[in-house]
């Protein structure tokens, strides 16, 4: 982490730490990645700077409100997005169709999966709201995918506490493997829920051929 960001979020604390959350969750870039940030705010809570329960809570509150804005922007102008259908969209109002009704059939574990995901969690939002989910199903999982994710990395952070200087030193190592793995551990989860839904597929049309 940028030396000038480890010492804003040392000085400002809670609100450091909620602005950088929101701006990257909103779709603004940063220069480093949020999970870094929720790290470094765990350690600082083993040292005492900050309270554990509160950055959990300061975080995944930052992380609701920057993903329910980019939800609720693409859910009331999705209509119309996919109706102009925009060069960045090269999916057939077909597709889409076909896509929402799978998610609406039960796919919504796929949601909380990429809400945890590195680097699909913002597109997780958008296409949700592209989509035109409702806010009664898209919420819950916002609540509790911001929960999951902060408490996981933050309580990391905390409890690798006496192995930061280890941590310090390798940073640029690290910044990538804890999203690998956890993007490893997604990938495993989304092929075998596929693979069950594809044999589950076969089974009701084998039914409906007798």
């Amino acid at each position: 982490m940028p030396a000038e960001i480890a010492d804003l979020v040392m000085h400002y604390g809670y609100l450091a730490i909620f602005i950088l959350v929101f701006l990257q969750e909103t779709g603004m870039p940063n220069p480093f990645p949020n999970e870094l940030l929720l790290l470094f705010s765990g350690y600082l809570s083993f040292k005492g700077l900050l309270s554990l329960p509160l950055v959990i809570f300061t975080a995944a509150t930052a992380d609701l409100i920057g993903t329910n804005i980019l939800y609720f922007l693409f859910y009331f102008t999705g209509t119309m997005i996919i109706r102009k259908k925009p060069r960045w969209i090269p999916l057939s109002e077909k597709f889409i169709i076909k896509l929402t009704t799978k998610i609406r059939k039960g796919g919504y574990r796929s949601i909380f999966i990429f809400r945890l995901t590195p680097f699909t969690r913002g597109y997780a939002s958008v296409i949700t709201g592209l989509l035109q989910i409702a806010p009664r199903v898209f919420l819950p999982i916002a609540l509790m995918s911001a929960l999951t994710w902060a408490s996981f990395y933050i309580i990391l952070g905390h409890f690798l506490g006496p192995s930061w200087s280890f941590i310090a030193k390798n940073i640029d190592e690290i910044k990538y493997i804890l999203p690998g793995i956890l993007l490893i551990v997604v990938l495993v989860s989304v092929l075998t829920f596929l693979s069950r839904r594809s044999k589950e597929n076969k089974r009701e049309n084998s039914a409906d051929e007798t």
